[in-house]
């Protein structure tokens, strides 16, 4: 089982990008590339195929959503950050709001 602070380690290796160590700006842009490519995959879909995924097309998604990861991990190097402890926060988070009753809704400091 792979971890997520191994595969943050892991990417790491194939970052090769402006400035690495320092750049925070080069992976939020290319998170945002990414995530587009997956909602613009999604929408060709919807339009297309009337919703319904091939399974040619659900393996480009997961494409797309590795390379969000990678970047995502990106992102946390460059914050020098754990992968694995914003994940688990996140985790925490949420089911801090579910169980608080307020997973629904918006803004956040709920």
């Amino acid at each position: 089982m792979l971890t997520l602070d191994e595969y943050q380690r892991a990417a790491g290796r194939t970052a090769a990008y402006p400035n690495r160590g320092n750049n925070l700006v080069y992976p939020v842009l290319g998170l945002a590339s990414e995530a587009g490519e997956v909602a613009g995959k999604l929408k060709k879909v919807i339009r297309d195929q009337n919703g319904h995924l091939s399974p040619e097309q659900r393996q480009r998604l997961l494409d797309e959503v590795g390379d969000v990861l990678w970047y995502v991990a990106a992102i946390c190097t460059e914050l020098e950050a754990s992968l694995e402890a914003v994940a688990r926060a996140n985790l925490d988070k949420l089911a801090s709001r579910a169980g608080r009753g307020v997973i629904a809704g918006d803004g956040d400091h709920r």
